[in-house]
């Protein structure tokens, strides 16, 4: 399928965005460019492949759920200004 400049113009229309005329011609070789692969998809043998809807048919590979504090504790307390032992040090805001 090739697209004229007319189809062009009409699709930048519906999208809702301006296109000048010198652009037209980079556009319409794009879209031509788009479209061609999209007709090379079409060529792809899928006889035996079951269509798939989306992601909800899959089952979700699960990990353990293990609590653990990153092992990098001493790290992000380097940052700290002031601290107690492992945590942070802050100033009391309520009396």
């Amino acid at each position: 399928m090739s697209l004229d400049a007319a189809t062009v113009r009409r699709i930048a229309k519906l999208a809702r965005i301006r296109v000048d005329d010198a652009e037209i011609s980079v556009l319409q070789t794009e879209l031509n460019a788009i479209l061609g692969y999209v007709e090379q998809l079409s060529e792809i043998d899928v006889t035996g492949i079951t269509p798939l809807s989306g992601g909800a048919d899959m089952a979700m590979r699960l990990r353990a759920d293990i609590v653990t504090d990153g092992d990098i504790a001493p790290q992000i307390l380097a940052n700290a200004p002031d601290r107690a032992g492992d945590f942070f040090s802050v100033p009391k805001v309520v009396e």
